[in-house]
């Protein structure tokens, strides 16, 4: 662990009232599949920095929505901020603690060694599109909505509708792209980056770029509300950024 972040944990911990290093909490977490790589870095430092344990459960940020207006216990959630926004109206999460942590663009996944698609311009995209054999992504994922827009929006929907599919997460997206039964994937780069066998083909250019966006709130109803609030500021804090970059994600410009 890097000094800065081991200081910076410590520091929140002491800060916020009703936080303590002596009496360790446990912080139930339910995050989206799009921050994985980069809390199953970061969670083991603040872990080890505070005493704190920090437990995830990782999944698509609208199953596990859907998780907690089913009344599923938790303490901190971590989703798209549309769906943290809901259940802030909702009474779910606490508005006041909503806090954007990061984006990651989203991309095309290829096979590892494939030849790497023209991405460059929205002609190219358009072209690479139709010369795809087969293109997935994840029905609920927080991508979908973009690139069906995109599909629509370079008058594709109908002509590629045969070969787009439309499966259940991005890790069967991945998966299926590693095992060559589809030919490109679309996912935010930092679901791409630690499946094996799958590269990043590249992003949308300028004109199609979108990103997917995650946003933290405690819950409502939290049992640790203290060390949850600590645990988004070290989520947050600046010191953090490498672990972002590195997993294929950035701070929200």
């Amino acid at each position: 662990m890097t000094r800065p972040l081991r200081l910076i944990a410590l520091t929140l911990l002491c800060a916020l009232p009703g936080s303590s290093s002596v009496q360790a909490a446990e912080i139930r977490v339910l995050c989206s599949n799009g921050l994985k790589a980069v809390m199953e870095d970061l969670a083991p430092q603040f872990q080890r920095a505070t005493g704190n344990v920090v437990s995830v459960t990782y999944g698509l940020s609208a199953e596990l929505s859907r998780r907690i207006q089913g009344g599923e216990p938790f303490d901190l959630a971590i989703l798209t901020p549309e769906l943290i926004d809901g259940l802030a109206r909702e009474g779910r999460v606490a508005a006041d603690s909503r806090t954007t942590l990061a984006r990651s663009a989203i991309a095309f996944a290829m096979k590892q060694g494939a030849a790497r698609p023209d991405l460059r311009t929205e002609d190219s995209v358009r072209r690479t599109l139709l010369a795809a054999t087969s293109i997935a992504y994840a029905r609920e994922g927080a991508s979908a909505s973009h690139f069906l827009a995109v599909l629509q929006q370079l008058g594709l929907s109908e002509t590629l509708k045969s070969r787009v599919a439309a499966l259940a997460s991005g890790a069967a997206v991945g998966t299926a792209v590693s095992r060559g039964e589809v030919e490109l994937g679309v996912m935010p780069v930092s679901e791409i980056m630690p499946i094996a066998g799958v590269e990043v083909a590249g992003a949308f250019p300028n004109g199609l770029a979108g990103f997917i966006t995650i946003a933290a709130a405690t819950s409502a109803r939290a049992s640790e509300p203290a060390a949850s609030k600590v645990f988004i500021a070290f989520l947050a804090d600046r010191s953090a950024e490498p672990v972002l970059v590195k997993r294929g994600m950035e701070r929200p410009r």
